[in-house]
């Protein structure tokens, strides 16, 4: 029965991974096509994000079997409650790289954001995917060096977030509303992204050292789904 649960274990790392790289090949697209304004790619992204979806359910339900049946206590079961926290938050950053496709489908033929803050979400949209494939490669290996490299990107992404927000609030900031609109809400989905990435690298330290430190401003998920925005007008 051990081996059978060693198996199961592994079983939850294997899907977690596999989760992880779906998220990667969605955020890299997601990335590209808001930067080119690339509405076949935007509409791959918003085609495939069920799958991830459906591959975090499957999941959930593997690990909610694994509790049922093995009953497992101490660190296996911090193992297998830890993957439904890290399958919820891969999910997430799933949806989040479907609201960045979302926004490039909205605004096609157009770009989402002038050409004023085009370099600033290229910057954060490359950290991004570097978060996401660190963290593909930190539930591969457990290496707690990833899971630092991966609090260091988002600390760049925050200031990134940070300089949109000034730029739009800014005295020479003539951008329409929707414009406004649209910057914000794309710079809320990149930095809560990269915010995911450190929840789960955290939990990951947790379980190798059982050291914990609070994620809960990773759970503080209010950016809703961007609903269509109105037609933009012609000085946009």
């Amino acid at each position: 029965m051990r081996d059978v649960f060693q198996q199961e274990l592994a079983e939850v790392q294997e899907r977690l991974v596999d989760i992880a790289n779906h998220v990667v090949v969605s955020i890299e697209s997601a990335v590209r096509a808001f930067g080119e304004s690339n509405v076949q790619l935007a509409e791959q992204v918003i085609a495939t994000d069920p799958i991830i979806d459906d591959k975090a359910s499957a999941l959930d339900e593997l690990a909610i079997n694994i509790i049922a049946r093995q009953s497992p206590v101490a660190r296996d079961l911090r193992i297998v409650v830890s993957a439904l926290r890290m399958s919820a938050s891969l999910e997430r950053m799933g949806d989040l790289a479907r609201h960045i496709a979302l926004l490039a489908r909205y605004r096609f033929p157009m770009n989402v954001v002038p050409d004023s803050l085009a370099p600033t979400f290229a910057e954060m949209g490359a950290k991004d995917i570097e978060i996401a494939k660190l963290l593909r490669d930190l539930l591969q290996t457990q290496d707690l060096a990833i899971g630092e490299q991966i609090e260091q990107a988002d600390e760049v992404v925050d200031e990134l977030h940070r300089d949109v927000f000034a730029h739009v609030l800014g005295t020479e900031w003539q951008g329409a509303a929707h414009t406004t609109v649209d910057a914000t809400l794309a710079s809320r989905y990149h930095e809560r992204f990269a915010d995911h990435g450190v929840s789960i690298a955290k939990k990951v330290k947790y379980l190798a050292t059982g050291d914990w430190v609070g994620d809960e401003d990773a759970h503080s998920d209010l950016a809703p789904e961007p609903v269509q925005p109105a037609a933009p007008t012609a000085d946009a």
